[in-house]
């Protein structure tokens, strides 16, 4: 049986239930509810959350104001060391939202620490957002309901972008290069209904690696 790792808050749970239950042979390995060892999965989902708390920024913050003060340590704790033991082990990861984040972050990459114009409220649920998109990316969408006040700046190690806001060029799809799937998306496909494509072609690779 795939096992799925993932840090899920409770909050969120149902955006991905519909999701998870057309794949009822994945366990959902939550570890925001119990020890979960990665090295025991199959793939990796990073979803969103509230900033990362500084101690894991790997830049100054010139203005502590801009960052919110509900961060989890313990959740940033557990993300990072995951993202590095899936890559060792070539699992599967799909990051979303401050899950891209931590996953550039995770590779030495550094942040927009507050950006506006990009966390209004209709964002959140509606595909609205237009992109500009690499014609080489697999999963290609015209329009996402990306909700966030922070965004990648400088690269991590190995990752290209393949979407970024059609407006600003606010970055909001990334790709670990010459790896089989490791996909970060700023917008979120669990919120949507056009993204099964995306929720599926993970999940195989699940299946793939277990």
């Amino acid at each position: 049986m795939p096992k799925l790792a993932t840090w899920l808050r409770e909050k969120d749970e149902k955006w991905f239930a519909p999701f998870f239950a057309k794949h009822p042979e994945i366990e959902i390995c939550n570890a925001r509810e119990r020890n979960v060892s990665v090295e025991n999965t199959s793939g990796l989902l990073l979803t969103g959350g509230a900033d990362l708390a500084p101690e894991f920024l790997k830049q100054p913050v010139p203005d502590p104001s801009v960052l919110e003060q509900d961060v989890d340590p313990a959740c940033d704790r557990w993300e990072f060391a995951a993202v590095n033991e899936s890559l060792e082990r070539g699992f599967p990861v799909l990051a979303i939202c401050k899950g891209m984040q931590v996953f550039n972050v995770a590779l030495g990459g550094t942040l927009k620490l507050d950006i506006s114009g990009h966390k209004l409220p209709e964002q959140k649920d509606q595909d609205i957002q237009p992109l500009r998109t690499d014609k080489k990316a697999t999963h290609r969408f015209d329009r996402v309901n990306s909700s966030h006040h922070q965004a990648v700046d400088s690269l991590g190690r190995g990752l290209v972008v393949e979407s970024w806001c059609a407006s600003d060029d606010i970055i909001e799809q990334i790709r670990l290069r010459n790896y089989p799937f490791a996909l970060g998306v700023q917008y979120h496909p669990e919120r949507g209904k056009i993204y099964d494509s995306l929720f599926e072609d993970f999940f195989s690779r699940l299946a793939n690696n277990s």
